[in-house]
């Protein structure tokens, strides 16, 4: 198939998607990213309640809320037989070798557009700096990688939850590719649960469709060629660490097994255009647990510098720290009142990048309290958690797309957790699966 080898040298590979035969189900078989949610038990379990025993991406995923879990191994284990279940049990159809269009309606009215399809792991690098086709927005924790490592290794099947961006203001890999789509019947349509939209779905699988990939991708390629020579032709916007995991699988498995390829190279993604009008950037707030929230404020302004203002309430501080790409939102409990405490800043370095060095810092001084760090998604999770528990929340400000691109080649990825593609209702649901390992 000539269509597979042109598309080779983009890092792109046409997989055998695998879908539920009981397209009736849907809605209980698609469950949100598993790194979603993290600090939110009762949202699981409501997962839980809803799914039951059915057949469910639940039951084939590990949401992170559960990786220091007592029960961890149980789960993992579980999670493996499951996999080998639903293949021996015949659950999926093999749609055969397609990329798949989605749109994705979210509760906020929002609509966003998709292609699933796999990416050459050879073609990804997540160290920073690196001059591959796929390159990782954010630093990469490695001891986030071993237990995810875990899941993956000698996994039967693989979901996606691995969202990869595009530069292409024309709009013709993904929107354009659509409207020429869309006038087959869809492959699938579902709601999704817990009130988080609707997503239709049409298969991609003509030379036709092939060709007219292939020949955009040649045009972004030339359109994002860097001063060094090298093609920044997509970058990671959900799921930095799952996808730096596939790669360390892969790298261990073709070392042993002497092997140039199998299907654990790829990694199955949904690429999303960055000039997708559905496709907002939130950035990731900060919680830290265990510290005194005056106190860290006080540092944080000794560090970046800046003036300290305090609002009435959370609507007064989440507009002043929109109304600038350099403010700072502090939540925290002081003497049993919760305050709102703006740390107004100038500077054009990314906020982000000027406030995780600083948050490390006040952590490692402080390593006797053992404080914890989590990284939330939606600015009610940042006032739901703000000032309970002795819990200091951290409101950052918008990331803007237009320099997106140009940043990380000049600079390298942000810090980790730096940015989200929506609220976390929005995050890609687990749909598609493909074979991984036999």
């Amino acid at each position: 198939m000539s269509e597979k080898k042109n598309l080779q040298k983009y890092g792109i590979a046409i997989p055998s998607i695998l879908l539920p035969k009981d397209k009736s189900k849907l809605k209980s078989w698609s469950v949100i990213a598993c790194d979603q949610y993290t600090q939110d038990a009762a949202y699981w379990q409501n997962v839980e309640n809803f799914v039951g025993d059915a057949p469910s991406s639940l039951h084939i995923t590990l949401p992170e809320i559960y990786l220091n879990a007592s029960d961890k191994n149980e789960r993992i284990a579980s999670i493996r037989s499951t996999m080998k279940k639903y293949i021996d049990e015949k659950l999926f159809e093999d749609e055969g070798d397609a990329f798949v269009y989605i749109e994705r309606k979210t509760a906020y009215g929002r609509k966003r557009s998709g292609l699933v399809l796999a990416v050459d792991l050879e073609c990804y690098e997540w160290k920073p700096f690196s001059q591959s086709l796929i390159r990782a927005t954010e630093a990469t924790i490695l001891d986030r990688i071993p237990p995810r490592k875990e899941i993956r290794q000698n996994a039967a099947i693989e979901t996606p939850h691995i969202m990869l961006l595009v530069d292409d203001p024309e709009k013709k890999l993904v929107e354009k590719l659509g409207e020429k789509t869309q006038t087959e019947a869809p492959l699938y349509q579902t709601d999704l649960m817990m009130d988080s939209g609707s997503i239709t779905a049409w298969k991609i699988h003509t030379e036709k469709q092939f060709t007219y990939i292939e020949e955009t991708l040649a045009e972004l390629a030339q359109q994002n060629k860097q001063k060094d020579g090298s093609v920044f032709l997509f970058a990671v916007g959900d799921g930095n660490h799952s996808l730096a995991t596939a790669k360390a699988v892969w790298d261990s498995y073709k070392t042993e097994q002497n092997l140039s390829d199998h299907p654990a190279r790829y990694a199955l993604v949904e690429i999303v255009n960055i000039y997708d009008a559905g496709l907002t950037f939130e950035p990731i707030h900060r919680v830290i647990f265990d510290i005194d929230g005056k106190e860290l404020l006080a540092f944080c302004q000794k560090e970046l510098g800046g003036e300290i203002l305090f609002c009435e309430n959370e609507a007064e501080l989440t507009e002043a720290v929109e109304s600038s790409s350099s403010n700072f939102g502090f939540v925290y409990n002081h003497e049993g009142k919760i305050c709102y405490a703006l740390l107004k800043n100038k500077s054009e370095t990314l906020a982000v990048s000027r406030l995780q060095p600083v948050l490390d810092n006040y952590l490692e001084i402080h390593a006797e309290k053992n404080p914890e760090i989590d990284y939330i998604h939606g600015n009610d999770e940042v006032f739901r958690l703000g000032g309970k528990n002795a819990a200091t929340s951290i409101l950052l400000p918008p990331i803007a797309k237009d320099s997106f691109f140009s940043s990380i080649s000049n600079n390298g990825p942000l810090p980790r957790k730096s940015f989200s593609m929506g609220e976390a209702s929005e995050k890609r649901f687990y749909m598609e699966c493909r074979k991984l390992f036999s």
